[in-house]
């Protein structure tokens, strides 16, 4: 079993992640909500050894929309880093 992400800070993200989605998409905060507990970025966010938390809401829902686009979030750039400059 991982070492999980402390719920307050799962909470946080939660928040703020849904409603980019939601605005993004049109649709409501619930169903972004939805959306992002199904993902595999929320499931690397409650991976607590990945120390996803150090990145902002913003960024997650990148990784997010990286994920819906090309099916994997470690596509983002924020996860990309140095590769990208190359």
């Amino acid at each position: 079993m991982t070492n999980r992400t402390r719920e307050s800070i799962l909470q946080n993200f939660d928040a703020g992640v849904s409603v980019l989605i939601a605005k993004s998409r049109g649709i409501s905060e619930l169903d972004g909500l939805r959306l992002f507990l199904e993902s595999e970025t929320h499931r690397m966010l409650e991976d607590n050894d990945l120390k996803m938390w150090y990145f902002s809401p913003l960024a997650l829902f990148d990784m997010w929309e990286t994920e819906i686009a090309t099916g994997d979030p470690p596509n983002s750039v924020y996860l990309k880093g140095d590769e990208c400059a190359q």
